[in-house]
């Protein structure tokens, strides 16, 4: 099998693993933390009723109230509506809660209430992480190519100078991420999510795609929300796919500040390039009619000495 085949079919299993692991994490959840959570529903309960039915409020008691209903809210327990309340344990929103937990998002909205669910989290994470990571990172390197190497290519064969070539396509990709996810995003968040304004949903796509996570903004928590695991799974689908495009982005600003001596000056690690289009250069200087050298395989898959391989960073700095 050709390397490139390689390449993706071991890609495709590193994507089939993380969807398959988020199932496994939710169903973990899902089956330790939903009988605390109806456990602690019903507690609340009947702790409302016991307060509203006191003939006489004290200080004392009205504090007892306030502590419990605070320490229930921290776990996604509310008395406001608490029958109708969705759960925060089903398939859907533990599968959300996972994404979160290896994403490093982790919005805090929900959290494990037993000590298992606790201790399930740590190991998870633990696992979790670094292959979400490497997941991403696998994505990126993916996407070099078609979107970074090839467009800044087009851009100096059409006549400009390396480094404003870097420049310009940075700041086109920058557009688009923004564009795509932030702006759009945030106009659907806002249209889906009734109490929320354009601003609130511009927040909520920053704060999760630079994994802040402050959790005052999360999706899929209203009461009567229609559609709500779909919902979930759209928005677990967004923030992969926004993380990796922000990683993207910020590899191709690590690349051309290479070029621009900006990493050099700071004395700063380059970037380094991983991929086999990556040690490609982007443009060279070739006869007419002869096949440019990143377009053929046998250059591609051809071995080189690691002192000559060229690469988005071998571009004339002149």
């Amino acid at each position: 099998m050709h390397s490139a085949g390689r390449s993706w079919l071991l890609l495709t299993g590193f994507i089939l693993f993380y969807i398959i692991y988020l199932l496994f994490g939710a169903l973990v959840f899902s089956s330790v933390e939903r009988p605390q959570e109806d456990q602690l529903r019903t507690e609340m309960k009947a702790l409302k009723e016991e307060f509203l039915n006191q003939s006489c409020v004290n200080a004392a008691s009205l504090e007892h109230f306030l502590v419990k209903v605070l320490t229930a809210n921290k776990y996604g327990v509310s008395v406001l509506k608490n029958t109708s309340m969705p759960s925060n344990w089903d398939l859907a929103s533990s599968m959300f809660f996972a994404n979160t937990l290896v994403t490093t998002v982790g919005y805090g909205h929900t959290t494990p209430l037993s000590d298992t669910g606790k201790a399930f989290s740590i190991i998870y994470a633990l696992i979790g992480v670094p292959f979400t990571m490497l997941v991403l990172t696998a994505c990126v390197q993916r996407l070099m190519y078609p979107l970074v190497l090839a467009p800044v290519g087009l851009l100096q064969r059409s006549g400009m100078e390396p480094r404003p070539a870097t420049v310009v396509h940075f700041m086109l990709l920058l557009i688009l991420v923004v564009l795509c996810f932030f702006l759009a995003p945030a106009a659907v968040f806002s249209t889906l999510e009734v109490s929320w304004s354009l601003l609130d949903g511009l927040y909520f796509c920053f704060i999760s795609l630079c994994t802040i996570g402050l959790g005052d903004f999360v999706p899929g928590t209203q009461p009567g929300q229609k559609y709500r695991p779909l919902y979930q799974v759209s928005v677990m689908i967004y923030l992969f796919v926004g993380l990796m495009m922000m990683y993207l982005l910020l590899r191709t600003f690590h690349k051309m500040a290479d070029l621009h001596g900006l990493t050099t000056f700071l004395q700063l690690p380059r970037c380094e390039d991983d991929l086999d289009e990556d040690r490609e250069p982007i443009v060279e200087d070739h006869h007419e009619g002869q096949t440019p050298r990143y377009l053929t395989d046998k250059a591609a898959s051809r071995p080189l000495e690691p002192g000559s391989q060229p690469s988005y960073n071998t571009i004339n700095k002149g």
